[in-house]
């Protein structure tokens, strides 16, 4: 099968050997494995950091967003058939989904929305699940709660903050207040339903008080957590929450203990890492996901398509992550002749 790896890590991504096309076998299922057709897939920042972080001795397949196909089922599986269209982030300690073919754990994978084709439905499994246990797993607002309290996203014009902007407005009653620095993303966030977009490339608690909103209960930080540390604790009220998804070299945890604030990590890959107990919860979130699309609850995230999986687009799709200026999510589509 064609599959797109990195066999050296952290080569710059104009490098034309930080990512290639090689041919790899076809995977087999195991016991509770769907071996799914890949049609679309969607790039994250994990990606880049792991083909910049993490050394290889073997060929390494990236990637953990995918939309396919059933093409055959482990033994144990119950949850899907072979022809079933389905979408799913995957587990980061397996092969990614830059392959014709990938296995995924029944588990951790949804009937993909039917309102949406491939690509738009592969933009979002890790953004959602990610974004849904920040902020009912981790954050523990309730579904319909959260009246009369706010919710600060730093980053809100990414791929999780795209969701999470709207799965706050759409299934709590929370004050959405959103960053993006930039016109366009500005408007992008706006349009998924903040109530109100800052700019997180100034003061933002003297922006809060412009709207008259002062401090804030819940905080959900996306990315440059470092540079906004200070700015975060300030902004949060007493006894409020602070949760954060990026990977800070250092975080002091002291300056929360004057306010009573409590620090949460979310890392949508704990559950299939540690195979723990509960895992199949991701499985009802993206079956959950997939209905409020169809009920048009949620729209797709899909930002950019860079056109069909090969090595190159894929080099292009990266230097965009890296570059900070990705608005929503890059798409994918199809393998080519």
């Amino acid at each position: 099968m064609k599959a797109i790896v990195y066999t050296r890590h952290g080569l710059p991504i104009a490098d034309p050997d930080a990512l290639v096309d090689i041919e790899l076998p076809r995977p087999e299922p195991g016991p509770r494995d769907l071996l799914v057709r890949i049609q679309a897939i969607a790039v994250n920042p994990a990606d880049t950091k792991v083909r910049a972080s993490s050394p290889v001795s073997a060929p390494r397949v990236l990637g953990w967003d995918a939309a396919g196909v059933v093409e055959a089922v482990g033994a144990e599986v119950s949850l899907f058939a072979p022809g079933d269209a389905v979408y799913y982030a995957g587990s980061i300690a397996r092969p990614g989904s830059y392959a014709e073919y990938g296995l995924v754990d029944e588990r951790i994978a949804g009937h993909r929305p039917r309102t949406l084709d491939a690509a738009g439905a592969a933009a979002l499994p890790l953004t959602a699940i990610t974004a849904w246990e920040l902020l009912f797993d981790r954050l523990r607002v309730a579904e319909g709660g959260g009246a009369g309290q706010h919710l600060l996203i730093v980053g809100a014009a990414g791929g999780v903050g795209s969701i999470l902007t709207q799965l706050a407005r759409r299934l709590t009653r929370l004050t959405v207040i959103g960053t993006a620095s930039r016109p366009e993303t500005r408007d992008w966030v706006a349009t998924l339903g903040a109530h109100h977009v800052i700019d997180h490339g100034a003061p933002l608690v003297e922006q809060l008080e412009a709207l008259g909103i002062g401090r804030v209960e819940h905080v959900a930080s996306l990315t440059h957590t470092e540079a906004h540390y200070a700015q975060l604790v300030e902004a949060l009220a007493p006894q409020g929450q602070l949760a954060l998804i990026d990977d800070p070299a250092a975080l002091d945890a002291l300056p929360l203990k004057r306010k009573s604030l409590s620090l949460h990590w979310e890392f949508m890959f704990t559950r299939p890492l540690f195979e723990t107990a509960d895992m199949q919860r991701q499985h009802g979130i993206l079956e959950r996901v997939a209905a409020l699309v169809d009920a048009g609850t949620l729209r797709t995230t899909l930002g950019e398509h860079f056109g069909t999986i090969d090595a190159a687009n894929l080099r292009r799709a990266h230097a965009l992550i890296e570059s900070g200026r990705a608005r929503g999510k890059i798409v994918l589509e199809g393998f080519g002749a």
